[in-house]
C-alpha cells in the first residue's frame, strides 16, 4: 500500500496557500519532471526527495544549491521528518502532514496531481488551488460537494444554503483583501458600519501585503518613493494632511530642515518643479496603522472566494475556502447583502517569447519575470558582472535600470544593459495641446494618468462620455511612462555616455539558450539585407508588467459565465459612474467593483491609489443614498468629527 503524504505551503510570489495530497516518494525541485514541480530559481533541479525507510518519513537533500532545513535546522544529506515539522527549501516552508497512515480506498480515488506545466508556473492566479479543492470529497475536510450543487443555478435558496452547515450572513462583503478591499472598508467604518458587520476575503493578513512583495520585488525599498500623489493617502479619505505635509512634519521634528524645505517646495510649485511622492515605507506604515483603527483583524477572513451566487431574497451567497492554523482547509458559505470586488491584477504577464523559453527549456534561472523574487540576480552581478536585457520601458523597468545601476556602483563589476524596445519613441502621446516630454525614448509622466484624468475636466469628460468615445480618450491619455526623476534622467545619460546602457530597437523572432547558459535573443531582419541580429547575455528582465484581464481571474471568469455579465469596450467589468455591476443588482442587494477590472469604465486611473479611492467613496454615497445599513451622510459635522478621531487614532 502507498502511504500519502499531505504538504501545505505558501507561494512566494501570489501568497496564495496551496496544498499537494500525493502518494511517496515525492520529489520537488525546478525541473517540470518532479512530483512538485515550483518555479522558483532559488530550487534547484530535483531539489529533495521524500521517501518512506523503515516507517519512517526521511527527507534526501539531492545536493541542493541552497540546501534543505527542518524546523530551521540544516539538513545535512538525509534527515528524518516528524508530522507538522517545517520543511524549508528554497523560499519554500513546507507544513508536512503525515501520520503515517497507509492509503485507503476511499484515497486511492484521489487524481494524482500533475505538476503544473512551465506556462502555469510563471503566473499566479486565483485557480492555482483547483487541483486541491476539487479533490474528491473523501480528501476534502467537509461533507459533500462543494461549491454546493445549487451553484449551478442562477439564484440559490436560503434553504439549499441552509441545509449546507457553515453559513455566516453579514450586511458587507469585500473580495480581494488587498488596499482596494481596506479603503471600501475604511469608507464603510467612517460612515458609521460597525467593524462586526464587515467582512474581507483574502490571502494576506494585512491589505498591503501584496502591494509590498511585488514593489519589493520590483526593487522598490521602503526609502524610495512611489508613484503617488501626495493627497492619494489609502489611510485617510479625507486627503489632508496629505503624505508631503506629514512628511514635513517629521522632518522638522527630527532636525531634517533641508529635505522639509525640498517637500515643501516641490508642493507648492507643482507642476513646475520635480513632483512630490510619497516614500514607500510611509505609505504602508500609515495604512498598517489606520488598519487597526478600524478593527481590521476582526473584519479580514484568509481565503480564498471560489464562487458568487445571487439568493433568492435578495442577496450574495459566496462560497470560499479557508486556511486553518493546523493547516487543514474549511470550505465555508457567506450570504451578504453588499458585495465589493477588488480581485487586483490576475497575474504576471510574461513576453509570449520568454514563455516560450520557459516552457522550452524549464529555465527559470536566466527570463525573470521583473515582479518575481531575484535578488540573487543582482548578487550574481555584483560578484562575477555579466549582461542584462531588459523588456520594457515603463516605471517597472526603470527601477530595474536603477537597481543595477547601484549594484554596478558598489561592486565595480562590468555590468552591461543592453534596453530591448520594439520601436523608437521620438515623441511622446499628445492629446490636443498636451504632449508629453520623451528623452531617450523614454516617456516621462508623473503619474500614470494625466492629473486631470483624476479630479479635474478629464475625469467628468470621461464619465460623460459613450462608450467608444471612451475607449478613444483612454487611448488617447494611457500608455507607458515613467516618473520625471532628475536623478534618474542622470542615471541614464551617464549609462549611455559610458557605454555600459544601450538602447536597440527590434522584433524579437525567438530566444533561446547557448551551450554555457547564457540566453539569446534573436531579433527579426530588417533592411535589404535582413540581417538578423543576436544579444547575448546572462540574464533577461522582463519588465512589461501584470496581466489585467478579468478571464484571467477565476472567480471574475466564472461570474461573469454564469450570468452572461455585459463587458466594457476593455473587455473588462461593465460598471456605472458609481460602480455598481448593475447586471448583478438583487433585489435590495448590490454588487461593486473597482481597480484594474473596471478599466474602461467612467474612470481612468482606476488602478491607482485615487482611483480606489473614488471608486469607494462612489459606491458608498451609493449604498448611503439607498439608506444602507448602519449607512449615515458624512455631512460637514459628523465629516470633521470623523476626522478629529482619525488624526488622534481615535476608532471611528
Amino acid at each position: 500500500m502507498n502511504t500519502l503524504i499531505r504538504l501545505t505551503w505558501r507561494d512566494p510570489l501570489s501568497r496564495e496557500t496551496r496544498e499537494l495530497t500525493a502518494p511517496l516518494p515525492l520529489s520537488i525541485g525546478r525541473n517540470a519532471n518532479n512530483t512538485l514541480a515550483l518555479p522558483s530559481r532559488l530550487l534547484s533541479e530535483t531539489h529533495a526527495v521524500l521517501q518512506l525507510e523503515a516507517e519512517q518519513l526521511i527527507v534526501h537533500d539531492q545536493a541542493s544549491r541552497n540546501g534543505v532545513s527542518i524546523n530551521g535546522t540544516p539538513v545535512q544529506g538525509q534527515a528524518p521528518v516528524h508530522h507538522r515539522d517545517q520543511l524549508q527549501l528554497g523560499p519554500y516552508s513546507f507544513l508536512v502532514d503525515w501520520r503515517g497512515a497507509p492509503r485507503t480506498a476511499a484515497a486511492d480515488a484521489i487524481t494524482q496531481l500533475t505538476p503544473p506545466s512551465p506556462a502555469q508556473q510563471g503566473t499566479f492566479t486565483s485557480q492555482s488551488l483547483t487541483n486541491v479543492l476539487a479533490l474528491p470529497s473523501a480528501a476534502r475536510h467537509y461533507a459533500g460537494e462543494f461549491p454546493p450543487a445549487a451553484f449551478a443555478k442562477q439564484k440559490v435558496t436560503l434553504a439549499e444554503l441552509e441545509a449546507y452547515g457553515a453559513v455566516e450572513q453579514i450586511p458587507y462583503l469585500t473580495i480581494g483583501g488587498g488596499i482596494g478591499s481596506f479603503v471600501w472598508v475604511d469608507h464603510l467604518r467612517v460612515f458609521g458600519v460597525p467593524a462586526d458587520q464587515i467582512a474581507s476575503i483574502g490571502f494576506e493578513a494585512k491589505p498591503q501585503n501584496r502591494f509590498l512583495y511585488l514593489s519589493s520585488n520590483s526593487q522598490i525599498p521602503d526609502h524610495e518613493r512611489l508613484r503617488s500623489n501626495s493627497d492619494s493617502c489609502p489611510d485617510n479619505l479625507w486627503g489632508w494632511p496629505g503624505y508631503a505635509v506629514r512628511e514635513i512634519w517629521s522632518d522638522v521634528a527630527r532636525g531634517n530642515v533641508k529635505n522639509a524645505v525640498t517637500v515643501g517646495w516641490q508642493i507648492f510649485n507643482e507642476p513646475f518643479v520635480q513632483t512630490y511622492t510619497p516614500r514607500k515605507g510611509q505609505v504602508f506604515n500609515a495604512v498598517d496603522a489606520e488598519a487597526k483603527r478600524i478593527g481590521w483583524d476582526n473584519i479580514a477572513r484568509q481565503g480564498r472566494a471560489r464562487a458568487i451566487r445571487k439568493t433568492d431574497d435578495g442577496r450574495y451567497a459566496v462560497a470560499w475556502s479557508q486556511r486553518n492554523a493546523d493547516g487543514s482547509t474549511s470550505h465555508r458559505l457567506l450570504i451578504c447583502q453588499h458585495l465589493h470586488l477588488a480581485v487586483g491584477y490576475p497575474s504576471i504577464r510574461f513576453l509570449p517569447d520568454l514563455q516560450k523559453f520557459r516552457d522550452e527549456t524549464g529555465d527559470q534561472m536566466r527570463v525573470i519575470n521583473a515582479y518575481e523574487t531575484h535578488d540573487d540576480v543582482y548578487a550574481d552581478l555584483a560578484e562575477n558582472g555579466g549582461v542584462v536585457v531588459i523588456r520594457g520601458r515603463g516605471i517597472v523597468a526603470s527601477r530595474i535600470l536603477q537597481r543595477i545601476y547601484e549594484v554596478r556602483q558598489q561592486s565595480g563589476m562590468d555590468i552591461g544593459v543592453l534596453h530591448l524596445m520594439r520601436t523608437p519613441n521620438p515623441q511622446g502621446n499628445q492629446y490636443k495641446s498636451a504632449q508629453r516630454f520623451v528623452s531617450n525614448h523614454w516617456e516621462y509622466q508623473p503619474f500614470n494618468w494625466p492629473k486631470a484624468a483624476w479630479g479635474g475636466p478629464m475625469r467628468r469628460q470621461l464619465e460623460k462620455a459613450d462608450p467608444s468615445e471612451r475607449k478613444q480618450l483612454l487611448a488617447a491619455w494611457g500608455g507607458t511612462t515613467t516618473a520625471d526623476r532628475t536623478d534618474w534622467r542622470e542615471i541614464i545619460d551617464k549609462g549611455l555616455a559610458e557605454g555600459w546602457y544601450e538602447i536597440l530597437f527590434g522584433k524579437v523572432s525567438n530566444v533561446t539558450q547557448a551551450e554555457n547558459g547564457n540566453v539569446i535573443t534573436h531579433l527579426e531582419g530588417h533592411g535589404a539585407a535582413k540581417t538578423s541580429t543576436r544579444l547575448e547575455a546572462n540574464y533577461i528582465i522582463d519588465a512589461t508588467g501584470l496581466e489585467t484581464g478579468i478571464d484571467q481571474n477565476a472567480l471574475l471568469a466564472d461570474l461573469c459565465s454564469h450570468y452572461r455579465l455585459p463587458r466594457n469596450t476593455q473587455n473588462r467589468l461593465h460598471i456605472s459612474p458609481d460602480f455598481e455591476v448593475e447586471a448583478m443588482r438583487n433585489g435590495n442587494g448590490n454588487v461593486y467593483a473597482c481597480g484594474v477590472a473596471t478599466l474602461g469604465g467612467p474612470f481612468a486611473a482606476v488602478d491607482s491609489f485615487l482611483g480606489l479611492q473614488y471608486a469607494a467613496q462612489r459606491s458608498v454615497d451609493h449604498l448611503t443614498a439607498q439608506r444602507a445599513q448602519h449607512l449615515r451622510h458624512l455631512n460637514g459635522v459628523r465629516s470633521l468629527r470623523q476626522w478629529s478621531r482619525w488624526a488622534r487614532g481615535v476608532t471611528p
